[in-house]
């Protein structure tokens, strides 16, 4: 059963207050207020001295589980929002594996479920671990990238990009943190830019992610009441809020506390959702907990998993 050994995280000590934000992203007063106000942000962090693959090491080296262990890591794999991140011949993810001692593993990245690439790695690498013959073997799963264009620090209305990473030693049979199920859906009828398909995304997207999640609690076994906690991606605070509704689910079970600090920080969240929760003792042995996220950009991705700690 695939399951997360380790997480390490990092996420940037300098944050920009959304205010700074304005000139260079073109924002208007009553758009910063939207966000301030209406979606919960409050600061963004960034860091502006780290390469590509200066982010992904940071997050990589606070991964006390991987030392002496590098040997048993088959998977290195990058959960990317971004399908380019630097110009060719550049490689940040075949960087970093030479830097940790891992470049005789298997290194690729996928992207095409934009900001829900991060679980799909996740999944991707318990499915090579299971037909691997090595039962020890390990999987390595990396995600962050910059907020290095205006397309990519701004999703207009909805919310702010910032930068940090996430890594995540996966296993085929460890005994914490087991994936019990997972569940995608796919709508590539909004693929591209959605022009006048933008209404129609919005009115689908709770609808959709609400679908997706109950879906992904029954195939686990379970009943939406069994979930301790959701960890959500940071897109903002509304959203949550009304899917909460939506569903039934009392919204103080949502994990919201980093939107305000971090902003959207791509495929990063869930894992700087899930640290947050260990840090603050919100899971204890045996509970059930959710990630949820949904990747806009090559089509629309709505994906949920969910695990037992």
């Amino acid at each position: 059963m695939t399951a997360l050994d380790a997480v390490s995280v990092y996420t940037p000590a300098f944050r920009v207050p959304i205010e700074d934000l304005a000139d260079p992203l073109g924002l208007t007063d009553i758009q910063v207020r939207l966000f301030r106000r209406f979606h919960g942000l409050d600061q963004v962090r960034f860091a502006p001295d780290r390469t590509p693959a200066e982010l992904l090491r940071a997050a990589a080296e606070g991964l006390d589980e991987l030392r002496g262990r590098e040997h048993r890591v088959r998977y290195v794999i990058h959960g990317r929002a971004m399908p380019v991140v630097v110009p060719y011949p550049h490689n940040p993810l075949h960087d970093v594996c030479r830097r940790l001692g891992l470049g005789h593993a298997l290194a690729f990245t996928v992207t095409h479920q934009s900001c829900a690439s991060g679980l799909l790695a996740v999944e991707l690498a318990g499915r090579l671990l299971a037909g691997d013959p090595d039962e020890d073997a390990l999987a390595l799963v990396l995600t962050g990238e910059k907020a290095f264009t205006r397309h990519a620090r701004l999703l207009p209305g909805t919310s702010l990009f910032g930068e940090g990473a996430s890594a995540c030693l996966v296993s085929a049979n460890g005994p914490r943190d087991r994936m019990l199920s997972f569940v995608c859906a796919q709508r590539g009828e909004f693929d591209g830019e959605f022009g006048d398909r933008e209404d129609e995304f919005q009115r689908q997207y709770r609808p959709s992610l609400a679908e997706v999640i109950t879906r992904a609690v029954t195939d686990a076994g379970l009943v939406l009441d069994d979930i301790r906690l959701v960890l959500p991606h940071n897109v903002n605070v509304v959203t949550w809020q009304r899917l909460c509704s939506l569903m039934d689910f009392p919204v103080r079970r949502v994990l919201l506390s980093n939107v305000p600090d971090n902003g959207h920080l791509f495929c990063t969240d869930a894992f700087a959702n899930y640290r947050t929760a260990r840090e603050l003792d919100l899971l204890r042995e045996g509970d059930h907990y959710l990630v949820a996220t949904v990747g806009a950009g090559a089509g629309a991705t709505f994906s949920a998993m969910v695990f037992q700690h």
